[in-house]
């Protein structure tokens, strides 16, 4: 694991898509967004990432933790890079006096589920979204 916030400043990527472009500026440009990164390594090569970000809650005291994004590759899952990530997420959001640490998946995504349930409770809440035209 790497210490501290993620250093993207030099992360080549050929042709970024538009999207890809806005989501590495929110990492290399703290002051415009507050989206942090951590990353696992295996012998010098970056097996996984995770992106979290914190906010306010209307009913805890300290900030809430965002896991917004966990990834591992296919050949690294099931050797605990995943759970590696998400305890690394777990001890920033302490650092920052977080109250909690949530994310979400999908229902049919059975390999995450079964990482995601030895290491956090089901809260039973669904998501509802819509999603706005621009």
């Amino acid at each position: 694991m790497q210490d501290g916030p993620a250093r993207c400043n030099r992360l080549a990527i050929t042709r970024p898509s538009p999207r890809s472009r806005h989501a590495i500026d929110h990492l290399v440009d703290p002051p415009r967004e507050p989206v942090h990164a951590r990353v696992a390594e295996r012998d010098g090569r970056l097996v996984g990432l995770v992106h979290f970000l914190y906010h306010r809650s209307t009913t805890l005291v300290g900030p809430t933790c965002y896991l917004q994004d966990l990834f591992t590759l296919d050949s690294e899952r099931g050797k605990g890079v995943g759970r590696a990530l998400i305890e690394a997420v777990y001890d920033a959001a302490r650092q920052q006096r977080a109250e909690r640490v949530y994310w979400q998946t999908h229902e049919t995504n059975h390999t995450a589920m079964r990482l995601y349930d030895t290491v956090a409770e089901k809260t039973g809440f669904a998501i509802h979204r819509k999603v706005l035209p621009r």
